[in-house]
């Protein structure tokens, strides 16, 4: 296995080149650790419910399978690999930002690039942000992630054709009130997004679907979550490039209180090296 650590920011686990399959795993919000320049006003239980826990141990098997496995080390709260770089809330400025921003309604809720609000709606910090603090952030964590993403895509697409990319998340058992469902609801085991089929082929994600509910698990699509911007910026089914959002409710394999793994996180994780597995044997019947 060849591996790559940038520390405080990733960590590239990726197979032998000679064993490598147009297939790349990222997992952008498992990281826990925390810069000291982040200093919040919440405490870390908290901020730590923005995480997605486990999610990179959830997936560890990609490289055994020929696969790319990019996971970043710095949470999301302190910056968020999956939205755009000009994502930012102007209420979280102390000053203005020297360009354009294009804030989205994921700002508006105090969850964009830099989030203003912890997963219970509550003040992160009790202090505004500068821009050069805000650009800082960017340029040590938000772009390298993508550095490393494009270069793991771009040198698969390259030599097989085509590259097919999994972006792993997990979600809370009930939807909270920034959800786009609204609070209270209860979700299905696994959300797959592709922001309505426009960033992967139909029978990629069909693939992805019918093992897992083979495995017994309820699956939706786009229903609540479509993907975001890891998928939008690498996903281009027309350039033989497909990339799908996996979300797993959390309930699954671990105690959303708590934080600890549950009973239940080997069985999930069985079922995941599996479905790495059929993906490593649908891309590799794929590539040029």
């Amino acid at each position: 296995m060849n591996a790559a650590v940038i520390p405080q920011v990733l960590s590239v686990l990726d197979a032998p080149e000679a064993a490598r399959v147009p297939l790349v795993f990222d997992s952008p919000h498992s990281g826990c650790d925390y810069p000291a320049d982040f200093r919040p006003a919440l405490p870390m239980t908290e901020l730590r419910r923005a995480e997605d826990m486990y999610v990179d141990q959830l997936y560890a098997a990609a490289p055994a399978h020929g696969a790319g496995l990019l996971a970043a080390h710095f949470p999301r709260v302190y910056i968020d690999a999956n939205r755009p770089a000009d994502d930012i809330d102007p209420e979280l400025l102390a000053d203005p930002w020297p360009h354009p921003l294009a804030p989205s309604i994921k700002s508006r809720f105090g969850q964009g690039l830099i989030w203003r609000l912890s997963p219970g709606e509550l003040p992160i910090y009790d202090r505004a942000l500068s821009p050069a603090e805000c650009r800082s952030r960017i340029d040590r964590f938000h772009a390298p992630y993508h550095a490393a993403l494009r270069r793991l895509l771009d040198e698969r697409h390259a030599r097989f054709g085509a590259v097919y990319h999994v972006d792993c998340h997990s979600m809370p058992a009930v939807s909270g009130g920034t959800s786009p469902e609204g609070r209270g609801i209860a979700r299905a085991d696994v959300v797959l997004g592709d922001r309505d089929g426009t960033t992967a082929a139909a029978d990629f994600v069909a693939v992805v679907e019918k093992c897992l509910t083979g495995a017994g698990l309820s699956v939706k699509r786009n229903d609540p979550y479509k993907g975001v911007e890891l998928v939008r910026a690498y996903g281009d089914p027309a350039r033989n490039r497909h990339s799908l959002q996996i979300e797993l409710n959390r309930r699954l394999y671990m105690d959303e209180t708590g934080f600890a793994k549950t009973a239940d996180f080997a069985s999930l994780k069985t079922v995941l090296d599996r479905l790495i597995a059929t993906l490593a044997d649908y891309a590799r019947s794929r590539a040029a």
